[in-house]
């Protein structure tokens, strides 16, 4: 980090109000400088921040620290790692972005104060999502499963409960969500796949891949079981042992039939099942698409009849968390959503709680490509400048609210998890 650059405020001058812009922002550059004691005091400070590589990403590390001057110190785990870490080392960092179905875990441990909303200068324009709505429209579907809504909030800065919306208090600010579904590649596979039935077809034996996250992988076979009309769950999300064990026994069963050609684990292992042709339809996160056509490789994100399996992740904030480095966090929340990272991540296929604050930052364009669906003008670029789309592109699964509005089912962990991950590792070694 320039630790020399002159953007620093004015001790009279809240940094979250000049995040916003405005009077105060311009009255400090009027003023011709910044005293060194308050740019000391800034600069002094690091945030640790514990989090998973589809968002502790260095470019835009760099970007906050540019924005408010002081350190970012990102640290990239797995989501099993930054669980653990999160439940039995709440010292090694100040903010953790686990995803929203590691919650339940979590939060009772009591590593965490709660977020206070009324400090959040954007929370008001946050999207109703995280509210008491739980929607973002009104013909939304609500969808199985634990809904962002049933872990967001809690009864106190300290307490370990979780109330129905809305409170002050936030167990998580939330950050990043989407909605996920199969990718495959058309130039091998040669027709539509409209269907997660599809994903179980004998046609793809030995070119199917599923994800080794045994909640998640689980949902994605009970998408495909339902669509093919073997069975009708309860709750695809929160399943009855019943369901587990119908759902697992068939898997084991694909698995002795050779039908998936790998069980992937990382974001990069996906990507080259791709890229090399090994596998023609999976389970896939989007920035893995994204990943595959920025180099220059045929995938496609599949808008499926039956919906999608959405997601969450947000900053659990450690409760040993205090003074100016508690300013300095609540600093970094109210940057994270006054745009410049909502358009990052937008470019990336993800969606931000406050889009209207990302909306003024992406240029019109890329707004109606990334949320209305509509064709490319230009080329659309991902967020480190590759080109991933020519004019006339349409993003797959269309508009925001096609993607957001038909969620079949949220990330969960079941009320069965236990059951589950034995079960799950049954399948492993069958």
């Amino acid at each position: 980090m320039n630790k020399s650059r002159s953007t620093k405020l004015l001790p009279s001058i809240t940094r979250r109000s000049a995040l916003k812009g405005g009077a105060a922002a311009v009255a400090a550059t009027a003023l011709g400088g910044f005293p060194t004691i308050w740019a000391q005091d800034i600069e002094d400070i690091e945030i640790h921040m514990l989090g998973s590589a589809v968002s502790h990403i260095k470019e835009l590390e760099l970007m906050a620290e540019e924005a408010l001057g002081f350190q970012i110190l990102q640290t990239v785990v797995d989501f099993a790692t930054l669980g653990q870490r999160a439940a039995t080392q709440p010292r090694s960092f100040d903010t953790v972005e686990p995803a929203y179905q590691q919650i339940n875990a979590i939060w009772p441990t009591g590593n965490f104060q709660a977020v206070d909303t009324t400090k959040l200068a954007y929370w008001d324009q946050a999207i109703g999502l995280y509210k008491k709505e739980g929607k973002i429209w009104p013909d939304a579907w609500y969808g199985q499963g634990q809904h962002p809504t049933q872990v967001q909030y809690t009864s106190a800065i300290d307490s370990r409960d979780f109330v129905e919306p809305e409170t002050q208090w936030l167990t998580m600010i939330p950050t990043n969500h989407n909605a996920d579904t199969l990718g495959i590649r058309p130039d091998l596979i040669g027709r539509p796949i409209t269907s997660w039935a599809e994903f179980i077809n004998p046609e793809f034996e030995g070119r199917a891949a599923l994800q080794n996250f045994p909640q998640i992988g689980l949902m994605d076979l009970a998408m495909a079981i339902e669509a093919q009309g073997m069975m009708t769950y309860g709750n695809k999300g929160n399943m009855t042992r019943d369901e587990i064990d119908t759902t697992i026994d068939f898997l084991i069963e694909l698995k002795q039939k050779g039908h998936f050609r790998a069980f992937w684990g990382t974001f990069s292992e996906s990507v080259n099942l791709m890229l090399s042709g090994e596998v023609v339809i999976q389970s896939m996160w989007s920035p893995a698409v994204t990943a595959v056509r920025s180099q220059g490789v045929p995938c496609i994100y599949s808008d499926l009849d039956e919906g999608y399996r959405s997601w969450g992740i947000g900053f659990l904030l450690s409760k040993f968390v205090e003074g100016k480095k508690l300013g300095a966090v609540y600093d970094f929340f109210d940057w994270y959503y006054s745009g410049p990272a909502g358009a990052f991540f937008a470019r990336q296929g993800y969606y931000m709680p406050t889009p209207e604050q990302t909306k003024q930052h992406l240029p019109a364009d890329e707004w109606d490509f990334w949320f209305e669906g509509k064709p490319a003008v230009n080329e659309i670029k991902d967020p480190f400048g590759n080109v991933m789309e020519k004019p006339g592109a349409v993003r797959d699964g269309g508009s925001w609210k096609n993607r957001m509005g038909r969620v079949a089912i949220w990330n969960s962990t079941m009320a069965e998890n236990a059951y589950v991950i034995q079960r799950w590792n049954e399948f492993l070694t069958a």
